[in-house]
């Protein structure tokens, strides 16, 4: 049995960070993808190294399982091994006991390789077998803007010859899986792993948003209102007199869907950001000099 490196097939280094393996996988997998290269049995071939790769890669435990071997097998190759004499057995005896268990009840099944069975289906069964279950079959990186992910969308994939409208719930966030059984490669189940694309207006918690609303000073001083985005649209927010700069209001139920629960919403926090004019009228200045004679 070859030895296969996850590393090189992703073209990462070996200290790559997850954000970089993420970004090499999904430009390997949107070039090999079968859709894309029908009939092509090299890229499809190369696709499930890509995913079997990321598979590891992307998952800390298995990562750190995997480098225990290729830390083992480099030194051994260093040494004048040869790669067909690598004793396998040896290595995995190496390891704690009572850890045996079955590649396919951990994985689902999926189309792996040989060397990815014989290494993960000794590895200890480290999460529930539903999360096991979800780590199985094809992943495809999808990126939805951040509306979409309020409002909810749909998709239209084709894959297997055949076309599916797939509904990707409000609330999904950044790492979301969205399973769709048996749109994956023969037969398997596909994840659609969800990117969520930035949007300048709101910095997101979970389902807590968070934005800045601009406000003149004069409002500030004297109470009013100001104009507040959220995903919904704007929002007339209430500014009583003499609010500080630095204040922070709470609009409960303006955040984002909760994904399992979309009838109920997160909070927006909104920063006012104080704008200070640049120019006055000879009116305005006269005024506020008065003003400024006064004491409080």
């Amino acid at each position: 049995m070859d030895y296969k490196d996850y590393y090189k097939i992703l073209g990462v280094d070996r200290k790559a960070s997850a954000d970089d393996i993420r970004s090499a996988y999904r430009k390997l997998a949107m070039k090999y993808h079968p859709d894309k290269n029908p009939g092509d049995k090299k890229s499809e071939d190369k696709f499930k190294d890509i995913n079997e790769a990321y598979q590891v890669l992307s998952d800390e435990q298995k990562r750190a399982r995997y480098d225990q071997l290729g830390s083992a097998y480099s030194n051994f190759r260093t040494s004048g091994g040869r790669p067909g004499d690598f004793q396998w057995d040896d290595w995995f005896q190496q390891q704690s006991a009572g850890q045996r268990g079955n590649v396919d009840d951990m994985f689902g099944g999926g189309s792996f390789s040989e060397f990815f069975r014989t290494i993960f289906g000794e590895a200890v069964r480290s999460s529930a077998r539903g999360q096991a279950a979800q780590e199985s079959g094809y992943q495809h990186e999808l990126t939805i803007s951040f509306q979409e992910a309020y409002d909810g969308t749909m998709r239209q994939l084709q894959t297997n010859g055949r076309k599916l409208q797939v509904r990707i719930p409000a609330g999904v966030k950044t790492g979301s899986k969205v399973r769709v059984a048996g749109a994956g490669p023969e037969g398997t189940d596909l994840y659609l792993v969800i990117q969520v694309e930035e949007e300048n207006r709101f910095e997101r918690d979970g389902s807590d948003l968070t934005t800045t609303a601009p406000i003149s000073i004069f409002t500030l001083i004297l109470g009013g209102e100001a104009d507040v985005d959220t995903p919904a649209g704007k929002v007339k927010l209430n500014i009583p007199a003499g609010t500080q700069p630095d204040q922070v209001f709470r609009l409960a139920g303006r955040g984002m869907p909760h994904l399992k629960k979309p009838e109920t919403k997160g909070d927006l926090y909104v920063k006012l950001k104080v704008q200070v004019p640049k120019y006055l009228s000879s009116k305005q200045r006269e005024l506020i000099e008065e003003a400024s004679r006064i004491k409080f």
